[in-house]
C-alpha cells in the first residue's frame, strides 16, 4: 500500500487530495494545525491518520519526522499555505502578516521537505509535490501580492533546489499551480472547484517521471513561466 503525507489536509485542496488518494487505496497521513477541527478528514473512508502539526514549528516538524522514521512516504505533498491578504498592496503592507506568510509558504515547506526526504527516498514512487501558484511567476507579475507572490516564487526556487539535490536519489519534485480554486483562500466565486483542482494535480503526480522533475505546471499540465 503506497503512502501519501499531506500538510493542510483538513480542508480545501488538501482534504480533496486526501479523499482521492484514500479512495485509490493509499494510506493517507494528513496534518492539521488543530486536529480536533479536522473532523471531515478523520471521517473520510479508508486508511486515514490525522497528525497535529503547526508547520512553522520546526521542533514539531522534527518530532513528527522522528515518529515516522523509517516509514516510506511515496508522495510528500506540501500543501499548507496562506494568502496574506493584508500584505498585498503597496502602502498598506501589514508587517506581521508578511512575516507569517513567508514563514508558512517558504520556511515550512523547505524544512518539512528536508525532514521527510529520507522517507521519500525510502519509498517506491519517490515524489515530492508542492502546491505553488502562478502568482509566484516573476515573468507574469504586474504588481501587488507582496506577501503571497514572493512566497510562492521562493517556494518555486526551493523546489528547483530539491529537484537538483535529490535527482541522484531518484526523487521527482513537482511545483504545481492548482488554479484559482473556490476555497477559503481563493474565494467562493473562483472558477475551479477543489475537486477538479485536486484531480488534475493528482493526475500529474500519478503520471510524473524524472523528466517532469522541476517543471512548473498548472493543474491541467500547462507550463507556467518562471
Amino acid at each position: 500500500m503506497p503512502t501519501i503525507f499531506i500538510t493542510g489536509a483538513n480542508r480545501g485542496i488538501g482534504l480533496n487530495l486526501a479523499r482521492l488518494y484514500a479512495a485509490d487505496g493509499w494510506k493517507v497521513i494528513g496534518t492539521a494545525r488543530k486536529p480536533a477541527e479536522a473532523s471531515a478528514l478523520a471521517a473520510l473512508p479508508g486508511n486515514i491518520s490525522v497528525e497535529p502539526l503547526e508547520v512553522t514549528d520546526h521542533a514539531a516538524v522534527q518530532a513528527l519526522a522522528a515518529k515516522l522514521k523509517g516509514e516510506p512516504i511515496d508522495v510528500l505533498w506540501n500543501n499548507a499555505g496562506v494568502i496574506g491578504r493584508n500584505a498585498a498592496s503597496l502602502g498598506s503592507i501589514n508587517a506581521q502578516e508578511l512575516r507569517d506568510t513567508l514563514l508558512i509558504n517558504i520556511y515550512a515547506p523547505i524544512l518539512i521537505g528536508e525532514a521527510f526526504a529520507p522517507n521519500v527516498i525510502a519509498s517506491r514512487q519517490k515524489k515530492m509535490a508542492f502546491t505553488s501558484s502562478k502568482l509566484g511567476s516573476i515573468a507574469e507579475n504586474n504588481g501587488g501580492r507582496y506577501a503571497y507572490g514572493p512566497s510562492k516564487a521562493g517556494l518555486n526556487m526551493a523546489c528547483m533546489s530539491f529537484a537538483g539535490d535529490l535527482r541522484s536519489k531518484g526523487v521527482i519534485v513537482l511545483p504545481l499551480h492548482p488554479g484559482h480554486v473556490a476555497t477559503d483562500m481563493g474565494g467562493a466565486s473562483a472558477p475551479v472547484t477543489p475537486d477538479a483542482s485536486a484531480r488534475g494535480m493528482k493526475n500529474i503526480v500519478d503520471n510524473a517521471t524524472m523528466a517532469d522533475s522541476g517543471r512548473f505546471v498548472d493543474y491541467l499540465g500547462k507550463p507556467i513561466p518562471w
